[in-house]
């Protein structure tokens, strides 16, 4: 089993550690965080291949990460012997008797440990040709040279491996790579096998023959084929006809087609198809392998059909260990949030790490706002829904457009739970600002609370140190004239004090008729501050 994952150099990661928990390990995180990445890190480990074909003839300039490219090339132009980039994947097992000879300090922690590394590195046959072009072309090498790398694997006792010598064996799977006419075959040959006894299968090969023999005999081929005939000389100097082919080389199992309730499988769903394919690929693979990689299961499929796949997928792969990617809380909720591991730019945080009411507080929660702060590039967190509502109203006059627009979730947090999101959003170093009251006592519900956000560049709290406005409703209030804001709320309050009182009883009302308002109604500091 993998305990450990870490990766270099790899894409976009150019440091990622990911400490891997038992059988299940779901990898959560927004576009463009490397969720597929670690997939194909461990599938390039394990089987030394990319994108289905051996690494070697896969290798290319973009699979090293960017930074480190820039910064090779930014010394190699400045006329520094620079080293070239490297590509590391470390693989760390559990510490078993048969993975022992695997056993030793060839990895990037130096750790006494088991396990199994690949390295993208220069070909020591080619040094001396790479070090005749730096001298040759050093002022037009614009990327990293991968003519002259070769990819090397090793166990962490420094031994060179073969494909025999791999200590586990592992099956990718991703539903958009799989072509479905080759499944069909496949589930429909499964079906005949365990289903069909060999004098069926007879007696259909019989039946089949007989049809296509039958062909030939209806009316309208005999003078298709009495037209065919005259054309002798024309192409050929025998007569011409068509038939069917009867020989045995066309079986009858490759043209027959399968349907569900008669639909043939090429026209059902694009939901039933994914699931199909999944179950398919799982039916061939799983068996034989120890690792299972699955990239995002849920695409299609609806909730229910979503709930048979994931049981299908659990029931599969009992002992195995399986690592999921996927953007669905569902799946994350159904298969275990405890084992979710939410991918940041360096490593990967399960939400089982957290502290335990917060742990029990993600597990709480229903449905999408289990990944929202997660999937977001940037989050603007708030007390309830009038307050983002105002902040919508504010961030789009600032800039524009809504922040969801410029992927800016602005999420509504229950029962004042700020804390919890921070305790995700601090060491995935995901951009939050919290938009709070300070409730009469600035120094003890902001600046104590939290204390220890303070140093964090990419987390902001924004709250009125003005004890006396305790609220949105009055720091809205004292910004504002009173008639502008009786035009926006349709009333004819004579003070500020009804005023307040009235937009605090009807909190949500008054929030989105401020939304929704072509006047100009101006917003408090720190609402400005956040949205800026």
């Amino acid at each position: 089993m993998i305990e450990k994952i870490l990766i270099k150099n790899f894409k976009i990661f150019k440091s990622f550690c990911l400490d891997c928990r038992g059988n299940l390990n779901l990898i959560v995180g927004d576009n463009d965080t490397g969720k597929s990445t670690v997939l194909e890190a461990v599938l390039l480990a394990l089987s030394r291949r990319l994108n289905g074909r051996p690494a070697d003839a896969e290798l290319s300039p973009f699979l090293f990460n960017k930074s480190c490219v820039d910064e090779y090339i930014a010394q190699v132009q400045a006329g520094v012997n620079a080293a070239l980039p490297e590509i590391e994947v470390d693989i760390f097992l559990s510490n078993a008797p048969e993975f022992q000879k695997y056993r030793g300090t060839n990895n990037l922690q130096k750790l006494n440990a088991v396990g199994i590394r690949v390295v993208i590195s220069l070909d020591p046959a080619c040094a001396a040709d790479y070090q005749a072009l730096v001298a040759r072309e050093r002022s037009t090498i614009r990327t990293v040279p991968v003519e002259y790398y070769a990819v090397q694997w090793f166990s962490f006792a420094n031994d060179i491996l073969t494909p025999r010598e791999m200590p586990m064996s592992v099956s990718f799977i991703d539903a958009s790579a799989i072509k479905l006419q080759s499944g069909t075959d496949y589930y429909l040959q499964e079906i005949v096998r365990n289903h069909l006894s060999e004098r069926d299968r007879t007696n259909l090969a019989v039946a089949y023959r007989s049809l296509k023999e039958k062909f030939s005999e209806e009316d309208s081929i005999k003078g298709i084929n009495t037209e065919l005939t005259q054309t002798k000389g024309a192409i050929s100097d025998r007569k011409l006809t068509i038939s069917l082919d009867s020989s045995q080389r066309t079986s009858w199992e490759s043209n027959l087609i399968p349907h569900l309730d008669s639909v043939p499988f090429p026209f059902i769903g694009k939901g039933e198809q994914n699931a199909l394919k999944i179950m398919l690929a799982l039916t061939r693979k799983a068996g034989a392998s120890n690792v299972i990689l699955i990239e995002e299961p849920e695409n299609h499929l609806s909730f229910s059909s979503m709930n048979i796949l994931v049981r299908k997928i659990r029931d599969k792969c009992a002992d195995k260990q399986v690592f999921v990617t996927t953007h669905s809380a569902y799946v994350l909720n159904k298969l275990g949030i405890e084992n979710t591991a939410l991918i940041g730019e360096s490593s990967a945080l399960f939400l089982s790490d957290l502290s335990e009411d917060t742990h029990e507080y993600f597990k709480k929660l229903s449905g999408y706002d289990t990944l929202r702060l997660i999937l977001a590039k940037r989050a603007i967190l708030v007390e309830g829904p009038s307050d983002e509502l105002i902040v919508q109203k504010a961030y789009r006059r600032q800039h524009g457009r809504l922040p969801i627009e410029d992927g800016v979730d602005v999420i509504n947090v229950r029962g004042l739970s700020f804390k919890r999101f921070l305790e995700i959003a601090k060491p995935l170093r995901i951009p939050t600002v919290v938009v709070t009251d300070n409730d009469g006592d600035y120094k003890k519900n902001v600046e104590s609370r939290y204390a220890a956000y303070k140093g964090c560049d990419h987390i902001r709290i924004c709250a009125s140190a003005d004890e006396s406005n305790k609220t949105l409703e009055p720091q809205l209030a004292v910004c504002n004239e009173i008639s502008t804001l009786n035009k926006v709320l349709g009333t004819e309050f004579t003070s500020t004090e009804e005023l307040i009182a009235y937009m605090a009883e009807n909190k949500t009302e008054s929030a989105l008729a401020i939304f929704a308002t072509d006047e100009d109604v101006v917003m408090p500091a720190y609402i400005k501050d956040a949205v800026q």
